[in-house]
Order: C-alpha cells, then structure tokens, then sequence
C-alpha cells in the first residue's frame, strides 16, 4: 500500500484530499497545513508521497520541498498547486519535487499520479512536462556565467557517473584512489545542489554529459 501525507493549508481541500486517497485505498498518514509542519512530520511518518500545496502562508511550499527531499531520499514529492505559472514549475522541480499537477485535475488523474510517483515516475499535468524538458534543453545549450562551475577533473567523474560506472571503476579509470573519486563526487553533488547519485546521472544526462568525451 502506497503510504501518502497531504499537505495544504486550506483545512477543507486538505480533509478532502486526503478522504478522497484513503478511499481509493492509499494509507494516509498524515496532513499539515504549512510549511514547518510539513518538513516536522514528514521526517516522523516517512511517507512514499508527500502530496505538497505551494502556497502554505509565509513560508512556501518549496522550502518543505528542497528540506524533505534532502532529508528522506525514499519520500517523493508530488506538487498539488493552483498555480500553473512556468515560473511556479520550474522552482518546483530544481528544489526537489517529482512532479507537478494543477488542483484543476480530475480525481483520477490525481490518483494515477500519486501511483506513478511514488514508483519513480515523473508526473505533470498536460504541458508543464514540456516547460521542464525545455528549461533543461536550454540549460544545457547556454553557457553558464555564474553559478557553480565544476572543475575539468569533476566533469570527467561525471561523466563516468553518467555511464554507470561506480566509484572503484572510475578510480581504476582515472588512476585515481576511491577516496578521491568519492571527494570529487560529493563536491559536485555540493556545487550542483543534488542530493544522490540517480540525480547526478539525470543532470549528466540531462546536460548532454554521458556521451563520448
């Protein structure tokens, strides 16, 4: 049973939401109604899902976003909001979140991404799935000039990250020891703002990193 917490600061969506899931067989943990709440909870109850409202008062919804999904790498966060704003999106999706559906979506659609996310999936409403893919097309396309920069020995690591080799591999590989591929790695897991490995071969991937060079 997929194991679920809602969270939204409007109590009677929230209730809603929440009996809506429970009836459609999902155990329900728990609800919060904002942001504090939300990250306090989540890291008691270790839901598969955290379904997470945006707009939670004064401290928004993608604050508990980026602090959960540092926190419990096993939890995944579905963003529920009214707000289909590209720019809402976007923030979403870097501070950590797997997905994102608009609060217009049908009870099943709500249903079938709550079961496509907590398997790995990532789940947009109609449209938004392309906005993502193409702020990362364009990422990838434009250089950066600020931000952090890996350095040459960080981004050959990367790149064998991308292909699937593990630490001791990529040591073999580079002639370098295992502690010093793993100091590399967690420098770029820093510099980049991600939290694992799986993301690290995403961003490679996603940036055009896993090919031959």
């Amino acid at each position: 049973m997929i194991t679920v917490m809602v969270v939204d600061d409007h109590p009677m969506w929230r209730d809603g939401v929440a009996r809506d899931l429970a009836e459609r067989g999902f155990d329900v943990r728990a609800t919060a109604g904002d942001a504090a709440a939300a990250v306090r909870i989540a890291g008691t109850v270790c839901p598969d899902v955290v379904l997470m409202d945006l707009n939670l008062g004064s401290v928004s919804g993608v604050d508990a976003i980026r602090q959960i999904t540092a926190r419990l790498t096993g939890t995944r966060v579905l963003v529920l909001s009214a707000s289909g704003e590209h720019a809402d999106v976007l923030e979403a999706i870097k501070a950590g979140a797997s997905g994102y559906l608009v609060k217009s979506a049908s009870a099943q659609e709500l249903v079938d991404a709550v079961t496509r996310t907590a398997a790995g999936d990532a789940v947009f409403t109609a449209g938004l799935a392309g906005l993502v893919l193409g702020e990362y097309r364009r990422m990838a396309a434009e250089p950066e000039d600020t931000g952090p920069r890996l350095s040459e020995r960080e981004t050959e690591v990367l790149r064998l990250v991308a292909k699937g080799l593990t630490a001791r591999q990529i040591a073999d590989r580079l002639f370098l020891s295992h502690r010093t591929v793993e100091n590399h790695v967690q420098s770029t897991l820093r510099k980049l703002q991600l939290h694992n490995r799986v993301e690290l071969a995403r961003y490679a991937i996603e940036h055009g990193l896993d090919g031959e060079g």
